[in-house]
């Protein structure tokens, strides 16, 4: 959305926005691609003007991913705690880019490390919101065997978040892949029900059953979207929301 355009008001006072590690490579192959970085931060910036409490969980499969290295014969847990570490590059990348605009950020892992980030305690990490500051969640839930998707679940739980946005590279939820499917058929509302039945690869199954069990509204978008992330947070644009039955 370019800058000095007049905006609708944000749906929600408190958000988590689950990022995947892939959407900050850019066009590289690896690794943090900072103008990439830095124009999601933007984003996030101008979200945060508005006055919206953020939190923020980034994916750590442009670094490692726990799955692909447990399919190469690599030990799960072991490979796990790789994709969580992952996570906590990618948190303290973003973080940077924030603080570098002037938006100040917190960083709370699941694995201690103390030098570099906090630990996470709910009560600090809502009382960092109350003050304005954005929480980068980082490490997962600490846990192997456990997604990021999962996570940003249980987090947006935990913070008594309004809704949980999901940034992909498609602007929702399709009955089929619309990068082979010219037809696919792109859902404006689904249930989590229907998510879970129809196997429509939104979330991993542990998340959608926990975000329906906590009443969590998920909104799927495109991370690239023309209106913006304040657009699709003031719900313009295209996106599919996830909902109660």
């Amino acid at each position: 959305m370019p800058d000095g355009e007049m905006i609708t008001k944000p749906l929600y006072k408190r958000v988590l926005i689950k990022i995947s590690g892939e959407a900050l490579m850019g066009d590289t192959q690896f690794g943090l691609h900072p103008p990439t970085v830095e124009r999601i931060a933007g984003e996030i910036k101008k979200v945060h003007d508005t006055g919206v409490e953020i939190c923020l969980v980034i994916g750590g499969g442009n670094i490692f991913r726990g799955m692909a290295g447990s399919a190469q014969g690599m030990e799960r847990t072991t490979a796990d705690y790789m994709g969580m570490l992952g996570t906590i590059m990618n948190a303290l990348g973003m973080q940077g880019a924030l603080e570098a605009l002037g938006v100040f950020t917190r960083v709370i892992s699941a694995i201690p490390m103390d030098q570099v980030c906090e630990p996470y305690i709910r009560r600090r990490a809502v009382r960092h919101l109350e003050k304005g500051r954005v929480c980068i969640f980082a490490a997962g839930t600490g846990n192997p065997y456990f997604t990021t998707d999962t996570a940003a679940t249980l987090r947006a739980s935990e913070m008594s978040c309004d809704a949980m946005y999901k940034g992909t590279q498609v602007d929702g939820i399709y009955d089929s892949d619309p990068k082979t499917n010219p037809d696919a058929k792109r859902y404006e509302q689904v249930t989590y029900d229907e998510v879970l039945q129809k196997n429509l690869k939104v979330m991993d199954a542990s998340a959608i059953a926990l975000a329906r069990d906590n009443r969590m509204p998920i909104i799927l978008f495109d991370l690239n979207a023309p209106e913006g992330l304040v657009g699709i947070l003031s719900g313009q644009g295209n996106f599919t929301t996830v909902i109660p039955s």
